[in-house]
């Protein structure tokens, strides 16, 4: 058999026993705060049927979709009685394949709901935290496997909800040290209704995407952008004093009444914020500081009320979380009428932004607490029953085989971050008191099986 180079697919990744620690750190960091606001863990299947997924994410997103060929022999069948003059990538695609691997968890969920609709209780309040596959090009911070890490309710209007995602993004980003972040809030009403005032409604989107740019090109470019959509010098001038509002969030919402004194959708986006800081008022907000941005958009065709989006101030990085309202969450799939809201955290970036700040707790309950080292066979016989008792008082504990030189089993320690070790020689077998290291400290003393489990546990 030819020698096979050892690689993964471009835009995959490998991780190791400490990334996937430090990972998994981050999950159940956050996981812990979900499941505190009553949400539950649910997971969906790999892959989904393709029709399920195409014509939800628009013509480009559809091309990202990986699909999977149909078992057997799929082409033989896709060629039986067809004219192959006519075939190309459209028309073989449903002959070929009928399965693909998820783009996202949110198609996945609106299924998911619909399918268990008899089974769940609403308001249904669920997170999700699996990974997802694009076949875009790879590139820095961009991969073609990645994780998700969702949060959504369905069947509530309610803006408690609005409220509770900004109290869950302040407290699992401030359990996971974080010191300095901003929480923007936004809402699609107010960005409809600055659209009216100019009496361009119809161009709502190329507005908030130009407006949306305005902290990478500036006002100049931002300007310059509109004017190339059609907008006239007059709409700029208009548009203007709303971009650069500034002051406290009751100010910004004290000029916006009178500035969309004359929109009503506007006025109502204005008052479902002011709802959601009305709620914010009886919880105690950690670490984040809310800003009311008029210049959030977040995907505007999506959202239909209240946006959000997280951005660290302590390092250089995009946002590290987002999501908003949206209404008829289901509806593609026949359940119409439901509405939800959601959130999610950037994982990946949530991991970059640890690694720069050394935020990562150097020791974890999924390491090595012991490791056993004995001399020799006697010494292992010895060291079983030991290993037995740390397990049961459920201490992570390893046991070296014998027969290796203690300098390899302590650098085995050293390796492996584990920060004690019990070593069992003769000596220890005759006294029934153990050597015990700490190997951050290098202190070392003799201690019993028993002292030793009370300093462990």
């Amino acid at each position: 058999m030819a020698n096979i180079r050892a690689s993964v697919p471009k835009g995959t990744r490998d991780f190791g026993p400490v990334e996937t620690q430090k990972r998994n750190y981050i999950y159940d960091t956050i996981k812990r705060v979900f499941r505190k606001y009553g949400y539950q863990e649910i997971q969906t299947p790999t892959m989904e049927n393709l029709d399920t997924l195409t014509g939800k994410y628009g013509d480009e997103g559809d091309k990202l979709i990986f699909k999977i060929l149909n078992s057997g022999e799929f082409y033989e069948k896709a060629l039986s009685g067809k004219n192959t003059e006519d075939f190309n990538s459209k028309s073989i695609l449903p002959l070929i394949s009928e399965k693909a691997l998820r783009y996202d968890l949110t198609v996945p969920f609106a299924r998911f709901v619909v399918m268990h609709q008899n089974d769940i209780t609403f308001p249904f309040k669920r997170f999700q935290i699996q990974p997802v596959w694009r076949a875009d090009r790879p590139q820095k911070g961009r991969y073609r496997e990645f994780y998700q890490c969702d949060v959504d309710v369905v069947g509530s209007d309610s803006l408690l909800n609005e409220a509770e995602f900004i109290c869950i993004y302040d407290e699992a980003l401030t359990n996971l040290g974080l010191k300095d972040f901003s929480i923007k809030i936004n809402n699609r009403k107010i960005l409809t209704g600055i659209a009216e005032l100019i009496g361009k409604p119809q161009q709502i989107v190329d507005l908030t995407v130009a407006i949306d740019k305005l902290d990478k090109i500036g006002l100049e470019g931002v300007e310059k952008e509109l004017l190339s959509k059609g907008f006239t010098p007059a709409d700029l001038e208009t548009l203007k004093p709303v971009i650069l509002l500034n002051g406290s969030n009751e100010d910004k919402l004290a000029q916006l009444k009178t500035i969309l004194n004359s929109s009503e959708t506007g006025l109502k986006g204005i008052e479902e914020i002011e709802t959601v800081f009305a709620y914010l008022s009886h919880f105690e907000i950690k670490t984040a500081k809310i800003e009311l941005d008029l210049t959030l958009a977040r995907g505007l065709n999506y959202y239909t009320g209240c946006i959000f989006e997280v951005k660290t101030n302590e390092v250089a990085m995009g946002s590290i979380g987002g999501g908003g309202r949206y209404d008829d969450l289901t509806g593609m799939f026949g359940l119409k009428n439901l509405t939800g809201a959601g959130v999610s955290f950037g994982a990946d970036r949530i991991y970059d932004v640890l690694e720069e700040l050394n935020l990562f707790p150097t020791t974890s309950s999924e390491i090595t607490k012991a490791l056993i080292c004995v001399f020799g066979k006697a010494e292992e016989d010895y060291a079983i029953p030991v290993l037995a008792k740390l397990r049961q008082q459920q201490i992570n504990a390893e046991l070296y085989p014998a027969g290796a030189k203690m300098k390899k089993q302590m650098q085995y320690a050293n390796d492996k971050n584990i920060p004690f070790v019990i070593v069992i020689g003769g000596d220890e077998v005759t006294s029934g008191k153990l050597t015990f290291k700490n190997m951050l400290t290098g202190e070392q003393t003799q201690e019993t099986l028993e002292d030793i489990l009370k300093k462990l546990s």
